[in-house]
């Protein structure tokens, strides 16, 4: 029996698990950079060279129970893909699981987004990108990874972070107010609190690894720079998780690059390290302080520090 990261089978029965994994090997268009099918494998194997204690959380979630399903391996189009997806994210939520979904092009997650608007009421969409992705619909198709947010614009309470790659039509469907462009957030020390101000209390989080900075992932379709570092997403993910109610997530646009494991390495920690915040003992309630300011151990590390912190 194949287990997420290796680990026992006990924890990895769909009875005994109370977290899905769902991996979906899909690449449909072009992109800078290729090999989004192969993010799901790299990320699986990557998993298995990762230790399972975490420290920050003290914890070990994987003993909450992670099935690790079959992988989606519809692609004969893009529609097809969604609607696979759709279908099948729906029915483990319907079981009362945490779903997570790793892709994969950014479009799996057209399907997943609309299976959690199924199910939950007043849902946020925490989108991480690089990219607006907003485009009703580009070389024809509205499945392509360029329109994978534009439903969730439509359907549910869309608020992306990181942004600073889009076409000029995108400027037009985009909710302004909910948008946080990746230079504002280079000089506002309280763009997190202003995130989470525009949450509703049930939040799905889309993460396409774009979103980070690409001196430290490169491994993505269209790596951009001047994104996140890696410990303020930490700390802003926490915050999330700690003060709302995240329903579930994906990962998307990963493309490994061959015989360079970092970016392997971030996304099976970064996945793991979510669900950490999610299942820790320190997180099981929503109204805690432990991410506040004062207290959070990640608030004195900035991407951009003013002068007198040098002295």
């Amino acid at each position: 029996m194949k287990t997420y990261a290796g680990i026992p089978e006990n924890n990895a029965t769909l009875g005994n698990s109370k977290i899905v994994l769902i991996p979906v090997p899909f690449e449909g268009a072009y992109r800078w950079q290729k090999g989004a099918n192969k993010g799901p494998q790299a990320f699986l194997e990557a998993s298995e060279n990762m230790d399972l204690y975490d420290i920050e959380t003290d914890s070990e979630v994987y003993k909450e129970g992670v099935f690790l399903a079959d992988p989606i391996s519809e692609n004969s189009s893009p529609q097809a893909m969604v609607n696979a997806v759709h279908q099948n994210v729906k029915k483990f939520i319907n079981k009362n699981k945490f779903v997570t979904v790793f892709g994969g092009e950014h479009s799996v997650s057209i399907g997943t987004i609309k299976a959690f608007n199924d199910c939950f009421q007043s849902l946020t969409v925490l989108h991480f990108d690089a990219h607006a992705n907003l485009c009703k619909e580009f070389e024809g198709s509205s499945f392509h990874h360029k329109c994978a947010l534009y439903e969730a614009n439509q359907t549910t309470n869309l608020v992306q972070v990181g942004i600073r790659s889009m076409d000029i039509s995108e400027k037009r469907t985009m909710n302004a107010d909910k948008v946080f462009f990746a230079h504002d957030m280079a000089v506002n020390e309280f763009w997190m609190d202003d995130v989470i101000d525009q949450l509703t209390s049930n939040v799905f989080i889309t993460f396409d690894f774009s979103a980070f900075d690409a001196s430290i992932f490169s491994a993505t379709g269209n790596p951009v720079s001047g994104g996140l570092f890696y410990y303020e997403t930490l700390e802003f993910l926490k915050r999330v998780f700690t003060k709302k109610n995240v329903v579930g997530f994906d990962m998307a646009e990963f493309c490994p690059i061959p015989n360079q494991k970092t970016s392997d390495s971030l996304a099976a920690k970064l996945y793991y390290k979510m669900l950490s915040y999610k299942f820790s003992s320190k997180n099981d309630t929503y109204d805690t302080d432990d991410s506040s300011p004062n207290n959070n151990p990640f608030s004195k590390l900035s991407k951009f520090k003013n002068d007198e912190d040098d002295f």
